[in-house]
C-alpha cells in the first residue's frame, strides 16, 4: 500500500493541488492520511473539500477544525488566527462540515498512530522537543506515531531506551524498522521551516520506506486570494518566508 501523508493544509487548494499533483507523478497513492488543520489561514476551505472528496482519506481532526466546528475555543488562538477561524465558518458548507465531523481526534491504522497535536494532547500539544517526545511514548501503542500541527518536518526516535531528534529531508528516505518513531510531514498550506514550499510525505508498505517531499506552488496567488477575501495580511505575508 501506497500512502500520501498531508499534514495542516489550512485551506490552501493552490499547495494541495501541488501536492497531489506530486503524488500522481510519483506514482499515486491508494490513500490520503490527513494529520488535521485541513481549514484556518487560508483562502479555500471549500475548495480544499472538494478536492478531498475526491480521494479515499483517513484523517484526524486539528484544532483548527474544532474551532470551526464549535468545539474548541478559539479563544487561545492568536489574534489573527481567530479571525480565520470565524471567517471560514462563513465559507464552508454543510457538507464540508460534515466532513470535519467524521474525523476523530486518534486514528490507528497499518502500524501507525495518527494525531494532529500528540498522542497525550491529540489537539493542543507541539511535538517540538525531546521532552515533548519522550513524555508521549507511553501514549501510543503501534510501532509509529504521525503528527502534525508545528509544520516543521521532524522525526524522533527511541530506541534501546535513548530518544534522539532529527530533521526530516527530501534527499533521503527513512527505511522503518524496529525503533520506534514519532514522525512529522510538515506542512502542506503553512510550512514554517523557512522553506515556503509545500511539505508532504510518502509512506510504501512494502518497501516500508517513508519519505518527505517538497513541492513549489504559486505562493503570490495563494496571498492575493487571501489579501482579497479580507484574511489578516500577516497570515498572507509569511507564506513567501515559510515562517
Amino acid at each position: 500500500m501506497r500512502c500520501a501523508i498531508l499534514a495542516d493544509i489550512h485551506s490552501n487548494a493552490a499547495a494541495l493541488m501541488a501536492v497531489l499533483e506530486d503524488v500522481d507523478r510519483r506514482g499515486g497513492a491508494d490513500e490520503l492520511w490527513l494529520l488535521g488543520d485541513i481549514v484556518g489561514y487560508g483562502p479555500d476551505p471549500h475548495r480544499c473539500f472538494d478536492i478531498l472528496r475526491r480521494f479515499k482519506c483517513v484523517g484526524v481532526s486539528g484544532n483548527h477544525d474544532l474551532a470551526v466546528l464549535e468545539r474548541l475555543s478559539a479563544s487561545g488562538f492568536d489574534p489573527d488566527a481567530a479571525e480565520a477561524v470565524r471567517w471560514t465558518k462563513r465559507q464552508i458548507s454543510a457538507e464540508d462540515a460534515l466532513f470535519l465531523t467524521r474525523l476523530e481526534p486518534v486514528v490507528e491504522t497499518n502500524g501507525f498512530t495518527l494525531v494532529h497535536g500528540s498522542p497525550r494532547q491529540p489537539a493542543w500539544e507541539y511535538i517540538n522537543s525531546l521532552g515533548a517526545a519522550e513524555g508521549n511514548y507511553k501514549f501510543f501503542k503501534t510501532p509509529y506515531c504521525l503528527v502534525g500541527h508545528t509544520h516543521i518536518p521532524m522525526s524522533f526516535k527511541q530506541e534501546a531506551g535513548a530518544t534522539s531528534a532529527a530533521p526530516l529531508s527530501e534527499t533521503v528516505g527513512l527505511v522503518l524498522g524496529k525503533a520506534s518513531l514519532i514522525l512529522n510531514p510538515g506542512s502542506v498550506g503553512q510550512p514554517r521551516d523557512s522553506d515556503p514550499r509545500a511539505a508532504y510525505a510518502t509512506y510504501d508498505s512494502g518497501s516500508g520506506v517513508f519519505r518527505l517531499h517538497r513541492v513549489p506552488y504559486d505562493i503570490a496567488a495563494v496571498r492575493e486570494r487571501m489579501w482579497n477575501a479580507g484574511l489578516p495580511v500577516r497570515l498572507a505575508a509569511r507564506l513567501e518566508r515559510g515562517v
